[in-house]
C-alpha cells in the first residue's frame, strides 16, 4: 500500500528582489527535505504546488510562512496515497501565470470582488449573472461549473484575444470568475475590470476550496476538476446531484478519466475509460501505438510488480 502523503497547493503574489537566488534556494531546501513538486518564482512572487509526508509538508509550511513575506500564504491541502509528483522543480519565469497582457494586472491594486464558496453558490443561481470559466478548453471539457462559458483558448495569453472577441456585450452584466486554485482570477479579473466589465467577481481559493466547503460540498459544478500533477482530476461535488460531462476519445462512452498517451513524444492527455485503455494501449493515434518508445506494457509491467 502506498504510503499517506499529502499535496500543497498555493500562491502568493508579493515582491521577490533576486527571483533567481530564491529560486536556488528554494530548490535546494525542497531537495534536501525530500518534497516533489513543481514551483514557479517570478518577480511578482511564488506559485506551487507540491507532495510530501505529513512531516515534510508540514516543515515545509512552517519554513514558507516564517518568511514575513509569506506569513499569511494559504495553503490548500489534498491527503493523498503516494506521491504526485515525480520529480522536484523550482523554476524562475517572468510571470506566476503567463498572460502577457499589453498592461499588466497588479493584483494586490486591482482584482474583482472575493466571493467565498457559499457566497459564489449564491451568485450561480442568478439566472442574470455570467459566468466565465479562467481556464483553458481542455481543463473545462472534463469539469465546470453549470452555465459556465467554455474559454476558446489553449492558454492563459490566448485570453484577451478571446475575451475581446466574445465577450464585450457582458461588459454591463455581473460577471462570475474561477479557476482551480484562484491564482488565475488574481490577475484575469483585473483584466476584466480594465476592459470595461462594471461588475466582476472571483471564487476565492478556486474550485479546491469550493468543493471542501462542508456546506456547499461542491454544489453546481459538474464532472471532475483538471489538476497538474499525478492524478490528472480530482471530484468536487461531494453530493448525488454529480454528473459526468466528458466521454471516452476512443468509444464515445460516457467517462471522467483523463490519462497521457503511453507515446512519450505524443503524451496527449485525452478521456479514456478503462475497457479503451487496454484496448489501445493507452496510444490515441495507430503511430503512438507503433512507436518503438510507448511505454504502456514496460508501465504496466511495473504496475503489476507494486
Amino acid at each position: 500500500m502506498s504510503e499517506k502523503m499529502r499535496v500543497l497547493l498555493y500562491y502568493k503574489y508579493v515582491p521577490i528582489d533576486d527571483p533567481e537566488s530564491f529560486k536556488d534556494e528554494h530548490l535546494k531546501f525542497c531537495k534536501d527535505l525530500g518534497l516533489l513538486g513543481r514551483i514557479i518564482v517570478a518577480p511578482e512572487g511564488i506559485n506551487g504546488t507540491v507532495s510530501g509526508t505529513f512531516e515534510q509538508t508540514q516543515i515545509y509550511m512552517d519554513y514558507l510562512k516564517a518568511d514575513p513575506r509569506f506569513e499569511d500564504i494559504v495553503f490548500k491541502i489534498d491527503e493523498v496515497e503516494g506521491h504526485t509528483f515525480k520529480k522536484m522543480f523550482v523554476r524562475h519565469k517572468k510571470e506566476l501565470v503567463t498572460w502577457r497582457f499589453e498592461e499588466d494586472v497588479n493584483p494586490n491594486q486591482l482584482s474583482g470582488k472575493r466571493l467565498s464558496p457559499k457566497e459564489f453558490y449564491e451568485a450561480l443561481q442568478d439566472e442574470d449573472v455570467i459566468v466565465i470559466d479562467g481556464r483553458n478548453d481542455y481543463e473545462y471539457e472534463i469539469g465546470h461549473f453549470k452555465g459556465a462559458i467554455k474559454p476558446d483558448v489553449k492558454a492563459s495569453r490566448d485570453f484577451p484575444k478571446w475575451v475581446r472577441e466574445n465577450l464585450s456585450e457582458f461588459k454591463d452584466k455581473k460577471v462570475l470568475t474561477y479557476c482551480t486554485g484562484g491564482i488565475r482570477c488574481e490577475k484575469f479579473s483585473g483584466f476584466l475590470l480594465q476592459e470595461g466589465f462594471k461588475d466582476v467577481s472571483q471564487l476565492e481559493g478556486g474550485i479546491v476550496t469550493y468543493g471542501k466547503d462542508p456546506e456547499v460540498q461542491g454544489r453546481y459544478w459538474n464532472g471532475k476538476c483538471y489538476v497538474f500533477d499525478e492524478r490528472i482530476s480530482v471530484p468536487i461535488n461531494r453530493t448525488e446531484e454529480d454528473v459526468v460531462i466528458s466521454s471516452c476519445y476512443y468509444c464515445g462512452k460516457t467517462e471522467d478519466r483523463y490519462v497521457n498517451c503511453a507515446n512519450p513524444e505524443c503524451n496527449k492527455q485525452h478521456v479514456c475509460c478503462t475497457d479503451c485503455e487496454v484496448k489501445h494501449k493507452r496510444s490515441c493515434t495507430k503511430e503512438c501505438l507503433e512507436h518503438p518508445r510507448n511505454r504502456y506494457e514496460t508501465e504496466s509491467k511495473e504496475q503489476q510488480s507494486v
